[in-house]
């Protein structure tokens, strides 16, 4: 890939832009002819319908000069702003670096804001009205694509404002989790258990959450799911939120429940991603995405205790 990223490339661009324009030019003024007064014109030959012929008039002059006027525009362009190869421009000028000194405008605009909030527990960010309509704003930009605009998800993306979490809906594992990210993955059990196996521990699984299921079929996967999935949703089938692994037994099902929606989970598995955000987001508007998230599954507590959160969605289970 090194002829790729050589400094020839650069020259080559600068030139050949170079050349582009001016050539445009001599075109334009070896094409551009006066009408002598008094002379007869010609048509091309070119005619139409009969009698709409096309004459050979020269160009208008103002359309004349309001190209060579577009030639200098682009001469002065790239002389001041980066466009002839490796050639940065007079300005200096990037996106990159208009991009920094913006966001280093808005920091100093509004990190005291958030400096404020950074050092207050997050229940007591939730509990401000301030801080939870900009962590509204914060979820409906970086959060409401996945989990909606209510915060109430869709098929495969959690809903957030049920109280049921799959990685621990405390203050501080909703932080770790917006933070870090989280990566569930429910491995494949279709080869190992056979169509009749996966079916027997479907039914199993429905009955835990007091889905109708066919009685026999529970006999013989209770016995399958204690020796294949017990290890992640526990003996009871309640679940482990350091693994990531659903609760099966409270009627919360994150892809839908079902015989035929368990059956494919069980048999293909399901591999789900919650992005890491520090890197985009930093720490402060985390903090403040993480009080908006709890505030919206424990709006109970806030108003038992005379407080209010606002806001209707953001982050990740």
């Amino acid at each position: 890939m090194s002829e790729f990223t050589s400094g020839f490339w650069g020259i080559y661009i600068a030139v050949l832009t170079v050349i582009s324009i001016v050539a445009c030019g001599v075109f334009l003024k070896t094409q551009t002819v006066r009408r002598v007064k008094g002379t007869k014109v010609d048509t091309t030959g070119h005619v139409w319908d009969e009698n709409l012929a096309e004459w050979n008039n020269p160009l208008p002059r103002w359309w004349v000069w309001l190209f060579y006027i577009t030639i200098v525009f682009a001469l002065v362009y790239l002389l001041l702003y980066p466009g002839l190869g490796l050639y940065s421009g007079a300005y200096k000028w990037s996106s990159t670096g208009q991009y920094d000194t913006e966001m280093k405008r808005a920091e100093e605009r509004i990190g005291p804001i958030y400096a404020k909030f950074m050092a207050q527990d997050i229940p007591a960010v939730a509990a401000n009205p301030e801080a939870q309509a900009i962590g509204q704003n914060l979820y409906l930009n970086y959060c409401a694509q996945c989990h909606a605009s209510d915060a109430r998800g869709s098929k495969g993306f959690p809903n957030l404002t049920d109280g049921d979490w799959l990685w621990g809906g405390t203050p501080e594992a909703i932080k770790t989790t917006i933070t870090n990210g989280r990566n569930g993955i429910m491995p494949p059990f279709g080869p190992t258990l056979g169509v009749e196996g996966t079916k027997d521990v479907a039914h199993y699984v429905m009955s835990l959450s007091g889905m109708a299921a066919d009685s026999i079929r529970v006999a013989r996967g209770k016995e399958k799911f204690q020796q294949i999935c017990a290890a992640c949703h526990g003996p009871e089938g309640k679940g482990n939120q350091q693994l990531g692994a659903p609760n099966l037994t409270d009627g919360t099902w994150l892809y839908g429940a079902g015989e035929p929606t368990i059956i494919e989970t069980i048999t293909k598995g399901r591999n789900n991603v919650m992005p890491a955000w520090h890197d985009r987001l930093g720490d402060a508007k985390i903090h403040m995405l993480a009080a908006f998230v709890w505030g919206l599954s424990n709006r109970d507590k806030l108003q038992q205790s005379g407080q209010s959160g606002a806001g209707t969605a953001s982050g990740g289970k």
